[in-house]
């Protein structure tokens, strides 16, 4: 009599519906792959205008976006500042034309100081750091203000 297993032949098979077997794991594979694509291209595209129309809603009320009242770094404090607190209707930037820049001045709800700030001021670093990068793209300084009022 012969011993038909041997050590490390575990999981291993040569059987005649293996090439059928790994046809099918392709296939489902590839229509997994095409799926994943569809439904990633689709949440891209509403983050894209979600975050379109969140910027859109922070521009009223006074703050128009032009290069001289702000431009891309209000648009980025904007939407950054929309983004961290709970009322983002609270949300108001006052921007003021320097001589090579712009300050913006950040008024939120008091509740959401804390969120904007962060600990040990580390959010209000980032923003500030975001924002003058923005700022640079336009060829202007930018600083930000958040107003305690």
């Amino acid at each position: 009599m012969t011993d038909l297993y041997e050590a490390g032949d575990i999981n291993q098979t040569d059987g005649p519906g293996d090439d059928v077997d790994d046809e099918i794991d392709d296939d489902i594979n590839d229509e997994i792959d095409d799926e994943v694509d569809e439904v990633d291209d689709d949440v891209d595209d509403d983050v894209d205008d979600d975050v379109d129309d969140d910027i859109d809603e922070g521009v009223g009320e006074g703050n128009e976006l032009g290069a001289a009242d702000g431009g891309t770094p209000l648009t980025v404090l904007t939407y950054l500042a929309r983004s961290l607190s709970n009322d983002p209707d609270a949300v108001v930037i006052d921007t003021e034309e320097r001589r090579n820049g712009v300050r913006l001045s950040l008024h939120v709800a008091p509740e959401d100081m804390g969120r904007v700030i962060g600990r040990r001021g580390r959010t209000a670093q980032a923003i500030r750091t975001l924002v003058n990068v923005a700022g640079a793209k336009d060829g202007a300084q930018a600083s930000v203000d958040i107003v305690d009022d």
